[in-house]
């Protein structure tokens, strides 16, 4: 896979999240990781708005994971 086509996937899931409800965001966050993990592994610089929706994204699933136990 390309740098390209790396870019282009995050770009697509970046615009599926935008205004996307949480469980869409959920439900996504394995996918963004995925390709922010590629571009790692090809070496290939990843924008700092990715790095920060990657980081919002497992924020939201750490909290949603809270947000289900009982206290």
């Amino acid at each position: 896979m390309t740098a390209q086509d790396l870019y282009t996937e995050a770009e697509q899931l970046e615009e599926k999240l935008h205004g996307a409800c949480l469980e869409t965001r959920l439900a996504l966050q394995p996918s963004v990781s995925l390709v922010l993990d590629k571009m790692r592994a090809e070496r290939v610089q990843i924008p700092s708005r990715l790095r920060r929706l990657d980081a919002a994204l497992c924020e939201d699933v750490l909290e949603a994971r809270f947000d289900n136990m009982p206290v």
